[in-house]
């Protein structure tokens, strides 16, 4: 199974935009497979909230790309649900790394 298996079989789904949104920022990761889920979503929504910030993006014109981040660290964790051990790990690294974002 792939990141993009993992995603398409999620329920609910996600509305059609965000799922493209998500899609895109994730590219060449949705091939990767499934274990690596939750590194590639944490470091997708990493990249686009700097991206947010650095452009200093706090528009309604940036809703779809804020929605994206969050939702981007919420698949991680939920990802990371199916290895429970893993996920201290995961959330300690997500506060390292989100937390120096701004």
């Amino acid at each position: 199974m792939t990141v993009a298996d993992w995603l398409r079989d999620r329920t609910p789904a996600a509305p059609a935009d965000l799922q493209s949104r998500v899609a895109s920022v994730l590219g060449e990761a949705l091939a990767s497979p499934v274990a690596d889920a939750p590194a590639h979503f944490l470091a997708a929504g990493e990249r686009l909230l700097e991206a947010l910030i650095r452009n200093n993006s706090t528009s309604r014109a940036s809703a779809l790309d804020l929605l994206t981040a969050d939702a981007l660290v919420t698949y991680a964790f939920e990802a990371c649900s199916d290895s429970p051990s893993r996920i201290d790990e995961l959330a300690a690294g997500a506060m390292l790394r989100i937390g120096s974002v701004a």
